[in-house]
């Protein structure tokens, strides 16, 4: 039997069976609207999961997405706010395409995490901002097969080639502050950076001052990641939570920071 890939390919690992939940709302993911203080700048809220129900009762999809921000009209700024855990590369993938032809300039703004393919919709910003205490995670894509070995060889194939479709979003982004081989070492290690990790590797532009994660964020999502540092482990994510103390906030750093080192040991010795 071949499988759907378009409906199982994940940069966040969800299944398509927890997609696929009767009990999930049709709610988009995205809020577009005018800015209440300028008839010439839009905001785009991106939070929650990334992922297309055009195949439920609803019809969310990248066309909305994009019907929505054509409705702002002729507007000189756009403002991205980013909470998200990731969801579906391909509908991620078209929204990143739709942002970056858009002709306003876009300021990026990682409220809380921009985890796995809202990490690759952030690199359309023509300005990325950071909280120091925000995150943002980089890994390879992954899906679910069902077929034969060759069916299987060929999704593995597939997952190759859409990596590699995705590496340029990165490195249009980054510029010469990071090399093509360290970002593939980056998405192989599943990483979590911090903001000034970010800023270190052309990742985000700009670290703003620590806030509060005010934003819904899944916590099941999380559940799907290797490699989540135990400072966001049983976090309340779902609601408005405290900003990290300091004890926290170092020891997720050095978490991290050991995580690279490690991985960084490993690949160079194969």
């Amino acid at each position: 039997m071949n499988n759907k890939k378009d409906f199982s390919v994940f940069a966040s690992g969800k299944s398509p069976l927890s997609i696929l939940d009767k009990n999930k709302t049709n709610k988009k993911f995205w809020e577009i609207k005018a800015a209440a203080d300028s008839d010439d700048t839009g905001e785009v809220y991106i939070y929650g999961d990334i992922v297309p129900y055009k195949w439920l009762d609803g019809d969310v999809t990248a066309a909305d997405f994009a019907k929505d921000l054509k409705a702002l009209g002729d507007i000189k700024t756009l403002n991205i706010y980013i909470n998200s855990c990731g969801g579906s590369v391909f509908e991620g993938q078209a929204i990143y395409s739709i942002l970056k032809r858009h002709s306003a300039e876009k300021n990026i703004y990682v409220d809380g995490i921009a985890a796995s393919i809202a990490s690759l919709i952030a690199m359309a910003g023509d300005n990325i901002y950071m909280p120091a205490n925000a995150m943002m995670m980089i890994h390879n894509p992954w899906g679910f097969a069902m077929g034969n070995a060759q069916e299987m060889r060929k999704m593995a194939d597939d997952l190759d080639k859409i990596r590699e479709a995705m590496i340029p979003a990165y490195l249009n982004k980054t510029g010469e502050k990071l090399t093509e081989d360290k970002l593939v070492e980056l998405l192989d290690a599943e990483t979590w950076l911090t903001g000034q990790e970010c800023v270190d590797y052309g990742l985000c532009d700009e670290l703003l001052e620590e806030k509060k994660i005010a934003a819904s964020v899944s916590t099941e999502m999380l559940k799907n990641y290797k490699n989540v540092p135990d400072a966001l482990k049983g976090k309340n994510l779902d609601g408005a939570a405290d900003k990290l103390s300091e004890e926290e906030r170092t020891k997720m750093i050095q978490e991290l920071k050991a995580s690279i080192k490690k991985r960084e040991k490993i690949l160079g010795g194969m």
